[in-house]
């Protein structure tokens, strides 16, 4: 009585996701964190140029290397403590281990090793008291920093933002022997430029850390006190950032290139300070002030070497 209707279903199969890349050196490199590590390897040489004693080009090439990778060490550890963090965050779920393309053991092995051979290295090619100061910088970031501090306070970059200051401290130590007063200094300055710089970032990846229960200072305190409290650190980085002139450390070259870099660091934090919420500029101020934190810390430890050949 009824006929039976003839249906053709055309089933398209699904697009395979893309395959993931093996495991290779890239991976390994990636560990280290090579973008960050630019600005360890240019610090601490910075360090050991501008140090009023000169020591043997092939050491200090070592003591460089030491400090390169001593810090993609301490970086490859960070990665094998937090992998399960990073796959939570948009920024870092593409790194090695969160796309399964290293196995954690292989990245704690790997971080082992570059940290103990950095410091065996150093200890015994330059001199053990730079490679003492390059055991404490290690376990700064990978323990103090990214175990204890980072998951469990909002003051962790404020305290954490001394793992980054030690390179040129380590560069100037290796080159004389000794410390002083103007590496202090300069680790001074690079642990009160950490904070606006990392705080300008956590302001527009907050929703990454607040996904997993990373009490970053814009979680915490919310945006208003993070803003606040990067305009206070950049105001406090003015007057550092001259100091190793006003103490006779360096020549007016320096001086004065400390205060112009540090003037715009100001003006883009009061920028950053002062903004309102709902303002719909999608963060173009606190990216800004990111941005140019990276060039600022370039821009015035280049300044600290040119000033060393350089009298004006």
């Amino acid at each position: 009585m009824y006929g039976h209707a003839t249906m053709t279903t055309s089933i398209t199969p699904p697009t395979p996701a893309p395959a993931r890349r093996p495991a290779d050196w890239r991976d390994l490199l990636a560990l280290t964190k090579p973008r960050v590590m630019s600005l360890v390897i240019f610090t601490g040489l910075c360090g050991l140029i501008a140090a009023p004693e000169r020591i043997h080009p092939v050491l200090a090439f070592t003591a460089i290397l030491c400090i390169a990778i001593g810090a993609g060490g301490a970086a490859a550890l960070n990665q094998w403590w937090e992998a399960d963090i990073d796959a939570g965050m948009k920024r870092t779920a593409k790194r090695p281990l969160p796309q399964g393309r290293l196995d954690r053991t292989t990245a704690r092995d790997f971080a082992l090793v570059l940290c103990s051979g950095s410091v065996f290295l150093m200890g015994f090619a330059v001199g053990w008291l730079p490679a003492a100061i390059l055991v404490v910088s290690i376990i700064y970031y990978s323990v103090i920093y990214t175990i204890w501090l980072k998951p469990r306070t909002p003051q962790n970059i404020v305290i954490g933002g001394g793992a980054g200051a030690f390179p040129p401290l380590i560069g100037w130590v290796a080159a004389t022997g000794h410390i002083t007063l103007m590496p202090v200094v300069l680790f001074a300055i690079i642990f009160m430029w950490t904070p606006p710089h990392f705080w300008a970032l956590a302001l527009f990846v907050k929703s990454d850390y607040a996904k997993v229960g990373i009490p970053m200072m814009p979680v915490v305190a919310g945006e208003k006190a993070t803003r606040r409290l990067i305009l206070i650190y950049s105001v406090l980085l003015l007057p550092l950032s001259v100091v190793p002139w006003a103490i006779g450390g360096t020549g007016a070259l320096y001086g004065v290139s400390a205060l112009v870099l540090s003037s715009l660091f100001l003006a883009l934090s009061v920028r950053v300070g002062l903004r309102t919420r709902g303002e719909a500029d999608t963060m173009r101020p606190e990216k800004q002030l990111f941005a140019y934190s990276v060039i600022y810390l370039f821009a015035l430890f280049a300044a600290l070497v040119m000033d060393r050949f350089i009298v004006i």
